[in-house]
């Protein structure tokens, strides 16, 4: 067998949010068939598999093994996606509803489902299928425990387990796994019981019962256990019947974990139990019953609150408070999604269908703002990798302040799409602008009095403004070229430039007089104000 190396290998039919899943089939020719089946159709990376929601294609290559891949962004970059599931089993929680679906339909059942993350479990993790008369919590892996004897019946992937004192006590439990088949998952159900081995069947040889989910392995495994075997050895002892006040002291703990969490059909179905059970103590009878009298009493209160409840989110609904609507939907779904009325199912839906909407809209604008901050992003980058080929030197202070002026605008739409040393290099090429448009340079130090000439490195003080030049010295501007060279002019003609305060030597000679013709040339250009050139100065 080839090992399938595919990065992406599922993905959902129509649009982002749509919870109809789809595989690639493993053969080329396969392939081909699946395109033209799906031609007119659109493939996505579903937010309900964890997905950034992007349109995906397929990708069919004759050295590796093909796959959904994203389409390229329009700036060229590579696409981004947080997605951490991408195998086949990727999108089994969708599968499971679509054929749990399918399943509970053609027996007359319409089912709510919810793809549960108790405790923050990651997305898929949990199926929980409710229908007026029983519901189910499919786990798919290990990251949520199974709890049993909470009216929600558990059906356990092959990699959860079971230990056996729970095997032995409930007598059997239902597996799930799912068998690929084309471009789809086939669902199967097993059960397991101690010292037997898992037996499979397909959704259509299941039933429901007031047992709940039953398979034909759980008629024989009812069988054994309720059937005298055959008598070969004389009759043994008769076993010690369990203590009823020891069963009385597990189902009272029962009745208060259920009513600790609002679970009111478990709560019924231990008071039935409570009820049935005879021979107990006088002090444990008193004490069951006096339970039950509270128990009774905490379901007519619940009515009330369930009532007050679906009003309240009725009203949420009326009057558009979507956030309101959308708390109370999670409470209702999670107190309330048994034996519902027409009138409860009818507000449930309506708070469903506004949620919804909202969810939609900010998934929308979320994403939105997204591709206007990769945008800007991309833009930034380009930015500066020009600047750092082109360097500061080379650019007029026009030049600077634009490109400056870009970088601030767009690294503010970025935000994170940018790292932090991105936004220091904006930072730093937006105060070089600002120091060019404002003229401040490094300015000379001031020559003591009793001191030779000052050195000709510029010195600055913070705050100061520009400094003015020392007596008898002669104002340059002096920057380097490309090549090293040191570059003067009697004015700031570039940005880069930065002023020196050259002093005039105090004796006599060639020295003097070349500074004192540097001196009348720049005197008499001012006054002239005209170019001052070596023609000129010879």
């Amino acid at each position: 067998m080839r090992t399938d190396k595919r990065r992406i290998q599922t993905a959902v039919l129509g649009d982002a949010d749509s919870d109809e899943p789809l595989m690639l089939p493993m053969e080329a020719i396969e392939l081909d068939a699946f395109r033209r089946h799906y031609e007119g159709d659109t493939f996505w990376c579903g937010t309900l598999l964890g997905g950034c929601g992007g349109q995906l294609t397929t990708k069919l290559y004759t050295d590796k093994i093909y796959h959904f891949a994203h389409y390229a962004d329009p700036d060229g970059l590579p696409h981004l996606c947080g997605r951490h599931a991408r195998g086949v089993n990727s999108a089994d929680h969708l599968y499971v509803k679509s054929a749990a679906a399918a399943w509970l339909g053609n027996r007359g059942e319409e089912a709510h489902f919810e793809y549960a993350r108790p405790g923050g479990a990651p997305l898929g993790s949990v199926v929980d299928v409710r229908w007026p008369r029983g519901a189910l919590r499919v786990h798919l892996d290990h990251a949520v425990t199974p709890e049993w004897d909470t009216g929600i019946e558990p059906v356990l992937a092959l990699a959860v387990p079971v230990d056996r004192d729970t095997l032995i006590r409930r007598w059997y439990v239902h597996r799930i796994r799912l068998d690929s088949d084309g471009t789809m998952r086939r669902v199967r159900i097993g059960t397991e019981a101690f010292a037997r081995d898992t037996e499979w069947f397909t959704l259509d040889d299941c039933q429901m019962t007031e047992r709940g989910l039953t398979t034909p392995a759980v008629e024989r495994i009812i069988q054994s256990r309720t059937t005298a075997p055959p008598a070969r050895w004389p009759a043994a002892k008769a076993k010690k019947e369990p203590d009823v006040d020891a069963r009385a002291q597990v189902l009272l703990r029962q009745l208060a974990h259920a009513r600790k969490v609002d679970a009111v059909v478990v709560v019924n179905r231990v008071c039935r139990e409570i009820a049935d059970l005879t021979g107990a103590s006088t002090a444990t009878q008193t004490e069951l019953d006096g339970a039950v009298r509270e128990a009774h009493q905490w379901v007519r209160e619940q009515s009330d609150v369930r009532r007050e409840l679906f009003e309240r989110l009725d009203e949420a609904v009326t009057d558009g408070r979507i956030q309101q609507a959308r708390e109370l939907l999670v409470r209702a779904n999670a107190t309330a999604a048994h034996d519902r009325t027409e009138d409860e199912d009818r507000v449930a839906g309506a708070a469903a269908v506004l949620v919804a909407a909202r969810i939609r809209a900010e998934r929308t604008a979320q994403k939105a703002s997204d591709l206007t901050a990769w945008a800007a992003a991309s833009r930034v980058r380009r930015v500066l990798n020009d600047l750092r080929g082109r360097g500061r030197r080379h650019m007029s202070k026009a030049t600077l302040h634009s490109h400056a002026r870009l970088l601030a605008e767009e690294a503010a739409k970025a935000g994170k799409h940018l790292t932090a040393a991105q936004h220091r290099e904006v930072e730093r090429w937006v105060r070089r602008s600002s120091n060019a448009q404002n003229g401040v340079v490094p300015a000379a130090p001031a020559r003591p009095a009793d001191k030779g000439p000052a050195s000709l490195k510029p010195g600055t003080a913070a705050g100061a403004g520009p400094a003015k030049p020392p007596v008898n010295t002669v104002t340059v501007w002096v920057w380097k070229d490309r090549y090293g060279g040191l570059r003067a002019a009697d004015d700031q003609t570039r940005p880069e430039a930065s002023v020196r305060h050259v002093p005039l030597p105090n004796d006599t000679g060639p020295l003097q007089r070349l500074y004192g013709n540097l001196t009348r040339m720049i005197t008499e250009r001012e006054a002239a104000d005209g170019p001052c050139t070596p023609t000129a100065a010879r």
